[in-house]
């Protein structure tokens, strides 16, 4: 198992080709998402998965126009279940247990051959509005998945000795 090749191989795309993702591989990849670390293992997460157009055509619209939600084999919306449980350091878990598990999910699409897009700019009422999640849920992220219609891109990082230091600042 070699998890670093798939955070080599991982890219965000700009585009999806429309071709669907076979139901064996996106429960694997939800699965990668229950299975993440969550704080405390409260696990106050449930996953979204969405597939059909008529939803996707409006879900692209509370995404201001995001043109890859339509074009997604899976939009996959990460909602919190409780938003009250905060850690002992003052700051609540589930931005961290959601991102936790959409990266797991992120990953898992990777290994499988798929391409992602994680969605952060949304009309979160809309959203839940249209998902029919309970006022008291939060959607914190999304996760379209899909074959890319794109080559790869070329990740362009910082070098390590700018980013890592060991025992200080």
């Amino acid at each position: 198992m070699d998890i670093l090749a798939a955070i080599r191989e991982r890219f965000t795309t700009q585009s999806f080709d429309g071709r669907p993702i076979d139901s064996d591989v996106l429960d694997r990849i939800l699965e990668a998402g229950r299975l993440a670390p969550s704080a405390k293992n409260r696990q106050t997460w449930r996953f979204i998965a969405i597939k059909k157009p008529e939803i996707k055509q409006v879900l692209s619209n509370a995404c201001f126009g995001d043109a890859r939600i339509l074009k997604s084999g899976c939009i996959i919306a990460a909602c919190t279940t409780n938003i009250q449980y905060i850690m002992p350091n003052g700051q609540p878990s589930y931005p961290l247990d959601i991102a936790f598990a959409v990266s797991y999910m992120d990953l898992q699409a990777t290994h499988e051959g798929l391409a992602t897009a994680i969605v952060s700019s949304y009309d979160e009422q809309a959203v839940k509005s249209l998902l029919t999640t309970p006022y008291s849920m939060r959607v914190v992220l999304m996760l379209a998945v899909g074959h890319s219609s794109e080559k790869k891109a070329f990740k362009k990082r910082f070098p390590s000795d700018r980013l890592i230091s060991y025992d200080h600042w």
